[in-house]
């Protein structure tokens, strides 16, 4: 067999596969690349709402603005 015991062909994989199950996880797993990507997309998306919102609230404030000074005052 080349010199190598079947003690040494097992271990080696099983640590192939243990390795392999283990690339998996972070890859696809509850913590992975994968989810970590999409958590980043999500992130700058809410970036982008959050200008759009205040980019909106500014002008929805200046014409409340415009609007208060435009009332009789009493």
């Amino acid at each position: 067999m080349a010199g190598l015991s079947l003690k040494a062909i097992l271990i080696t994989l099983i640590g192939l596969l243990l390795f392999g199950i283990y690339v998996g996880i972070l890859i696809y797993g509850e913590n992975s690349l994968t989810v970590l990507n999409h958590l980043n997309e999500k992130k700058e998306m809410l970036r982008q709402e959050e200008k759009s919102l205040k980019a909106e609230n500014q002008k929805l404030q200046k014409a409340l603005f415009e609007l208060k000074q435009l009332e009789p005052k009493e």
